[in-house]
């Protein structure tokens, strides 16, 4: 095997708390880059996938291990890497030429110089006879095109994509991902090795060589291996269709091993689950329930889906109908499990008896159901609806329930899982929210009901606070 371009040996990537303990985004891990690959990573949202790119590619130092260049530990020098972002960030006050340019600049690179070797990539990503144009007059795919020849124009050694095609919409997106294999394969990209971190299963399967699979809290390997397919690629082969059927149930069955489909006969290489073990004891973190980040209308109107086609579908398939990547429809079926609404098995999505209710329900029936299950399943609206009930004004400032989840998750994080739950519970009439007073308060009728069932026995249901029966099954 050739000498890895990037090695990451034992790398791990944590943040201290105010209590002592750290938050873990990336476990003990180990990763190459090899020359003549691309190398698609993925997983769900959150996991930390942008975090091991940076890491990858020397913009953030881990906390524990070491990064190697060459097979050189990577001190202060920045190594010949590149970077195309999802937002293009371009500058928009600069040309497309003055764009391209701007990096050669910065790398103390002659005017005349830099003016040729920004025109003649320009004309390699089709962008010749923009030069002049700015910005605010490109479309979404030609300021990506941008982005590509900022890349490129400085012949990074590592090009790294941060989910470069998902700010596109369908077809721009397919005519790039076309465009860019069809520099990579004509050998017309100046560059030895290809990163794209993305959250579209085809898409990884259709440009790389070698896919890795993360799996999250913290981030570990859960899946590694080399695509044995020849260029171009059939998304109706039954070889494609596997291997997207496999990461499928990687990404969505966190807590099951799932091997790869006959290895053997493709030549694949698979690292085991959990990728490279090491015996370093891991950093001590704090255990918390994380809310998957579904709107309540998602949640619903994937058990009504469900439920119109006899309570059971394919997710592949679903997804393909949906025209959802499974960055998108993740967190909604993640929801639906939480909540006891449905369940995944081998593949397909199946509605639970409990969903089927919902789906039969009227507005205020699934109001109560969707009490029921949140009170049931979700600890941190639990823990409002029992503060709540034992304050004497039966109302609380949101920065308690922040104080708790900053001792858990990162600050971007807490407020994800605050709104998800803020979002949940007011659907749910657990509590109403004042967010310029920044104030929960138990709901009116909660707070009856509660006055005149203290006496009641602990069997007495959600049901009954509400005026509409629960349908049954």
């Amino acid at each position: 095997m050739s000498e890895p371009i990037v090695e990451a040996r034992a790398i791990e990537k944590s943040y201290p708390q105010p209590d002592g303990t750290r938050i873990q985004v990336v476990g003990l891990t180990d990763f190459s880059i090899e020359p003549g690959k691309i190398i698609a990573l993925l997983g769900a949202s959150g996991c930390g996938k942008s975090t091991l790119l940076r890491i990858l590619s020397g913009l953030s130092q881990p906390s524990s291990g070491a990064i190697f260049w060459h097979g050189k530990p990577l001190g202060g020098e920045s190594p010949n890497v590149a970077i195309v972002f999802q937002s293009f960030a371009l500058f928009p006050w600069l040309t497309v030429l003055e764009n391209v340019e701007a990096p050669l600049e910065a790398r103390g690179v002659a005017a005349v110089e830099r003016r040729k070797r920004a025109l003649r990539t320009l004309d390699t990503v089709g962008l010749d006879g923009f030069e002049t144009a700015y910005p605010k007059e490109l479309s979404g795919g030609m300021k990506q095109r941008v982005g590509f020849a900022r890349a490129l124009v400085v012949e990074p050694e590592v090009l790294f994509m941060d989910e470069p095609f998902s700010a596109l919409d369908v077809l721009t997106a397919e005519n790039l991902r076309g465009e860019l294999l069809e520099l990579w394969l004509n050998k017309k990209m100046p560059t030895s090795a290809i990163f794209i971190v993305t959250h579209n299963i085809e898409e990884a399967v259709i440009l790389a060589d070698r896919i890795v699979v993360l799996g999250r809290n913290p981030a570990r390997i859960r899946s590694d291996f080399n695509v044995k397919l020849s260029q171009p690629r059939d998304r109706k082969s039954g070889r494609f269709v596997e291997l997207v059927d496999y990461i499928y149930k990687v990404m969505t069955e966190p807590d099951v091993e799932h091997a790869l489909p006959d290895p053997e006969s493709t030549g694949e290489i698979v690292m085991p689950p959990g990728g490279l073990k090491r015996t370093e004891s891991p950093i001590r973190t704090s255990k918390y329930q994380i809310l998957p980040h579904a709107r309540v209308g998602g949640i619903a109107g994937l058990v009504e889906l469900l439920h119109d086609r006899g309570g059971r579908e394919d997710l592949f398939r679903l997804s393909e109908e949906l025209v959802m990547d499974v960055e998108d429809l993740l967190p909604i079926l993640e929801a639906c499990q939480l909540l006891g609404f449905a369940w995944l098995k081998e593949g397909d999505v199946q509605l639970s008896r409990q969903g089927v209710r919902f789906a039969d329900g009227d507005i205020q029936a699934r109001k109560v159901l969707f009490r029921e299950a949140a009170l049931e399943h979700v600890t941190i609206l639990k823990q409002i609806d029992s503060i709540l009930k034992r304050k004497s004004d039966h109302s609380i400032n949101d920065e308690f329930f922040h104080d708790i989840l900053d001792e858990h998750f990162s600050e971007e994080e807490v407020q994800r899982q605050f709104d998800t739950a803020m979002n949940w519970g007011r659907y749910a009439e657990i509590f109403d929210y004042d967010r310029e007073s920044g104030r929960l308060v138990q709901t009116e009728v909660v707070q009856a009901e509660t006055v005149q069932t203290e006496p009641a026995p602990a069997e007495h249901t959600v049901e009954n606070q509400n005026s509409t029966p629960t349908p049954k099954a």
